[in-house]
C-alpha cells in the first residue's frame, strides 16, 4: 500500500466480533482498543481502524472521512449511499422480510395492498413494493418493529430477520423475502486508491474463500481413480501422486465445505481409504 488506509468498523452489534476476527484471520494484526478507544491500528499492514456505528459507515466512506469500512449491505440501500461495495463477506447474513400477526389472513407479499405496514428501512420497504406493484402504506418506525401490529400501529411489518426466533416469539410468520443482506466491505467511489483498495480485497478473500473451502486428501487404486475424481466437486483438475505401494495414488484437492457431508461416503464407495479433510488458511482463486 502507497499510504496508510483508513478504515471504519462496527463498533459495537452483530457485525463487531465477525469483523474484527476476519481482520485477525488475515494476520494483519489489528491492535486491540482500550475501553471507549476509538481508534486503533494494524501492526502488520498499513491500516488504521476507526470505531463507529456500522448504521454510521456507509456515510463516513461517502463522504471520505475514512478509506474504507464493514458494514450491512442492507444500510448502504437504506440510505441509498453512494459507495462501491468491494466484497461479499460471508457473515452477517439476514434477509428483510413482510410478516404478519398468525391469525392475519393474509398469506403473501401480495396480501399487503392497501395495509399499514411498520417498518425502520421505508425505503427498501417502498422500492421493493412498487417493484412488486403492491400499494401499501409504509409507517417508519425506529425500533421495536415487532410490536407494532399488537399496539394497532400497523397490519404488518417489514423487519430484518435472522433466524426467525424473534417472529415467532411475538406471534408473527413470514410472507416472503424482500431484499437479502449480509456484512460487506465497502470503499469510496472515484478513490484514488485502488491498488491499496484492491490489496485489501485480495488479502480478506482469500480469507473467506479458504474459510468456504476444506484441503481433501485420500488415498485409492488407480483403476478406480477416475470414479473418484468423478465425484469430486472441484473446478480444476486434482494432484494425483503415486504413492509408494504400486497401483495406488493419492488425491489431493479443494472442495467446497458444504459439499463434505454428502461427499465423504461418496469417496468411500468408490473404494478412497485414508480420507482426511483439513481447514485452509488462505485461498487466492
Amino acid at each position: 500500500m502507497s499510504r496508510r488506509l483508513s478504515m471504519a468498523l462496527p463498533s459495537k452489534g452483530r457485525l463487531r466480533e465477525p469483523s474484527w476476527a476476519l481482520l485477525e484471520a488475515s494476520g494483519v494484526d489489528p491492535q486491540e482498543p482500550g475501553e471507549r478507544v476509538l481508534q486503533s491500528h494494524c501492526r502488520n499492514a498499513d491500516i488504521d481502524l476507526v470505531f463507529v456505528r456500522a448504521d454510521d459507515v456507509p456515510e463516513y466512506v461517502q463522504d471520505g472521512v475514512v478509506d474504507c469500512g464493514i458494514t450491512g449491505l442492507d444500510l448502504i440501500e437504506e440510505r441509498e449511499s453512494d459507495v462501491e461495495v468491494l466484497l461479499r463477506l460471508g457473515f452477517g447474513a439476514c434477509s428483510l422480510q413482510a410478516a404478519v400477526p398468525r391469525e392475519d389472513a393474509a398469506r403473501t407479499i401480495a396480501d399487503l395492498a392497501g395495509r399499514r405496514v411498520a417498518t425502520s428501512h421505508p425505503r427498501i420497504a417502498r422500492r421493493v413494493l412498487d417493484e412488486l406493484g403492491v400499494r401499501a402504506e409504509v409507517v417508519r418506525v425506529a425500533g421495536s418493529v415487532e410490536i407494532s401490529p399488537r399496539l394497532g400501529l400497523a397490519d404488518a411489518i417489514i423487519d430484518l430477520v435472522s433466524t426467525g426466533s424473534t417472529l415467532r416469539t411475538n406471534g408473527l410468520r413470514s410472507l416472503g423475502v424482500l431484499f437479502e443482506s449480509q456484512a460487506v466491505l465497502v470503499g469510496r467511489r472515484g478513490s484514488n486508491d485502488l491498488e491499496a483498495h484492491r490489496t485489501l480485497t485480495m488479502v480478506l478473500g482469500s480469507v473467506i474463500n479458504a474459510r468456504a473451502n476444506r484441503y481433501l486428501l485420500c488415498n485409492v487404486t488407480r483403476e478406480r481413480l477416475s470414479e473418484v475424481t468423478a465425484v469430486l466437486p472441484t473446478r480444476g483438475s486434482p494432484t494425483v501422486m503415486d504413492l509408494a505401494t504400486n497401483g495406488v495414488v493419492a488425491v489431493h484437492a479443494l472442495v467446497p465445505a458444504a459439499d463434505i457431508w454428502s461427499l465423504l461416503p461418496r469417496l468411500e464407495a468408490c473404494g478412497a481409504t485414508s480420507i482426511l479433510t483439513l481447514p485452509v488458511e488462505r485461498m487466492v482463486p
